[in-house]
């Protein structure tokens, strides 16, 4: 590979898209960090047909401003802590208060 090709590569970071399913408005909760849950739809090897994945990852919300149910765009980065790897970057849906 050449030098300009790997360098085009080490700069993207995965981003993805989930809902907030736990923040940082509970007591006794770790601050700046909120539960962000992907779900993603794969193909069964086997049968053919197509399986919900769920994942769960710890991410970075430096304002504390993402609440739960929240639709938001996480983007990889370095280690922040021994599980958070990724940061919120906006909010993409917020739903309707009832």
């Amino acid at each position: 590979m050449s030098t300009q090709a790997n360098a085009s590569k080490r700069g993207r970071r995965k981003t993805l898209i989930g809902c907030v399913v736990s923040d940082t408005a509970n007591p006794g909760r770790a601050r700046k960090t909120i539960v962000v849950e992907v779900v993603r739809q794969v193909r069964d090897p086997v049968y053919g047909k197509y399986v919900k994945k769920r994942k769960r990852y710890h991410v970075h919300d430096e304002r504390e401003e993402y609440r739960t149910n929240d639709i938001v765009e996480i983007r990889e980065s370095r280690p922040l802590s021994a599980t958070k790897r990724w940061v919120a970057v906006r909010l993409i849906e917020r739903p309707e208060e009832v």
